[in-house]
């Protein structure tokens, strides 16, 4: 944290993570509250992801042959302009309808497939290579972290001052990334006077991560287990249908999950992962579905906050690990389409989840969607170790 450039790049991921967060509880409190649907709530992600899956490989690519900060920069105001188009909408200015909303979020889900990239790819610019642990762990709390003050930022601003005001304060909060990724200083790869043409490159990286078996396992666990546990993603309904409690408890419950992974952040910081660094990985993905199990089955709201407290815990492990191995073992003339990939799998899975999710919940109810979701979490964890022991046996040590 004595390197001034870190300290600017996790200026840059918490301002977006709070915008994009802030952004997130906001336009589902909405949704919702325009519909009462909560398979509305799962279309929020599906009109994300869709946008986000086109953009993302030539991201990657512009990331690794593009000026990182610029891009960054760039990307930062972009995502401002979603929360100001929202702001519009819903203070009746523009379009008040469902398509508008969905829309604008359409718009995020461009600009988002640079963000992973561009940090990734600067992570490796600012830290030497023996650090790369700790800084991962010190990155995951600043990225939990803005999972929890942009939900609980978010969902108080909803209930105290509107929803305009809290989709102009997640605006601000992109503003302040982009000047925060201006202000860094770090040296750039130098141009490569023989660039491959732009779909061998990404195939190139496609290449990579599909040929390197701990990798490709580390990505596939972490996507099938959010895809199929984002229960998260009907918080809403639940606060309302089962919980009983206002915008300022979903800010909560959204909150709870980054909250846990914080706390293992900090202790990972102090206590970096080598040994067994696979066998913890799959048992976090286990707990993990387990915790969803509880939160689907309760119906208390401090438990249902207890069990996605817990839940961030296990998420927690397996997002430093993930990262961690994805950072050693990642060429840095790759990192950008790498990243890109790692998005495809990782970030998006949120999305599809929460499309997943609503439609489960459409379909079977609430309860019994969330509960078969942490249900096949579990097995997903269970196939990884058995199908890839390479993963299983990991020390980080072997990457190095």
């Amino acid at each position: 944290m004595r390197n001034r450039d870190f300290r600017l790049l996790m200026a840059f991921r918490i301002c977006t993570i709070l915008s994009y967060q802030g952004v997130t509880v906001t336009v589902g409190w909405h949704v919702y509250e325009l519909t009462r649907d909560p398979w509305m709530l799962g279309l929020i992600g599906l009109a994300e992801v869709l946008p986000y899956f086109c953009v993302a490989p030539f991201a990657g690519h512009l990331v690794d042959v593009l000026p990182r900060r610029r891009l960054g920069a760039a990307a930062a105001c972009g995502l401002a302009i979603t929360p100001l188009l929202l702001v519009a909408i819903a203070s009746g200015w523009w379009a008040t309808g469902l398509v508008a909303i969905y829309a604008a979020i359409a718009l995020t889900g461009c600009v988002r497939a640079f963000l992973g990239p561009v940090y990734n790819a600067l992570f490796a610019r600012v830290l030497p290579r023996e650090q790369y642990v700790r800084g991962a762990s010190l990155g995951s709390i600043v990225f939990q972290s803005g999972l929890v003050l942009g939900p609980a930022l978010g969902g108080a601003l909803v209930g105290l001052a509107g929803k305009p005001a809290a989709y102009g304060v997640a605006a601000g909060f992109a503003a302040l990334a982009a000047v925060a990724m201006l202000r860094l200083r770090v040296s750039e790869p130098a141009p490569q006077l023989q660039r491959a043409p732009i779909f061998a490159s990404i195939a190139e990286g496609g290449r990579f991560v599909f040929g390197h078996p701990v990798l490709l396992g580390a990505l596939a666990l972490d996507m099938f287990a959010v895809m199929f546990g984002g229960a998260i993603s009907l918080a809403p309904a639940f606060i309302q249908e089962i919980l009983h409690y206002g915008p300022e408890g979903l800010g909560i419950l959204r909150a709870a999950p980054a909250l846990g992974a914080v706390a293992v952040g900090v202790w990972l910081a102090r206590h970096p992962l080598d040994r067994h660094a696979g066998h913890i990985l799959l048992w976090a993905v286990a707990g993990f579905g387990l915790c969803m199990i509880g939160f689907g089955l309760s119906t208390l709201f401090w438990l249902s906050a207890a069990f996605l407290l817990l839940s961030g815990v296990c998420d927690g492990v397996s997002v430093v690990t993930r990262s961690t191995i994805m950072q050693l073992a990642t060429p840095d003339h790759m990192r950008g389409r790498v990243s890109s990939i790692n998005g495809l799998f990782v970030g998006s899975s949120n999305e599809i989840g929460a499309f997943y999710a609503g439609s489960m919940a459409r379909l079977l109810g609430l309860v019994p969607a969330v509960v078969l979701g942490g249900c096949v979490t579990i097995g997903v964890a269970a196939a990884t170790a058995w199908r890839s022991p390479t993963l299983r046996r990991l020390h980080f040590s072997d990457l190095k």
